[in-house]
């Protein structure tokens, strides 16, 4: 079964730096994009980062470009979101995602905080 598994979140001081990452298996990792979506407290999950199969083309919603980066090994089955400048606002549980036959499928997420 298709499984996907966070890590790498925790408590950084704003301007600090993350890198998550999202283990995956069950599936044939290297022909599916993937992306990284957060859930604020109180608020709607939402899109944050994707990228294609080949990890060539990357996208971000706009409060994130410039600051986190998406990237993938296909090697290892992983894709990871490096995220740097944190501020208060990225405070969310992270989750990875990936859509197989119109199907979607998350992990459990991570917790990120930013906080001094």
């Amino acid at each position: 079964q298709v499984l996907l598994v966070e890590c790498g979140g925790g408590l950084v001081q704003p301007g600090g730096s993350l890198r998550l990452s999202c283990a995956a298996s069950g599936f044939t990792f290297r022909n599916y994009p993937m992306r990284w979506y957060r859930q604020a407290p109180g608020k709607e999950r939402e899109f944050v980062a994707f990228i294609t199969s080949g990890g060539v083309v990357p996208n971000y919603t706009d409060s994130v470009k410039g600051r986190f980066t998406i990237s993938r090994d296909n090697a290892k089955n992983t894709v990871y979101l490096q995220m740097n400048t944190l501020k208060p606002d990225d405070t969310a549980v992270y989750y990875c995602h990936v859509r197989i036959v119109m199907r979607d499928y998350w992990g459990q997420g991570t917790q990120v905080t930013v906080s001094s």
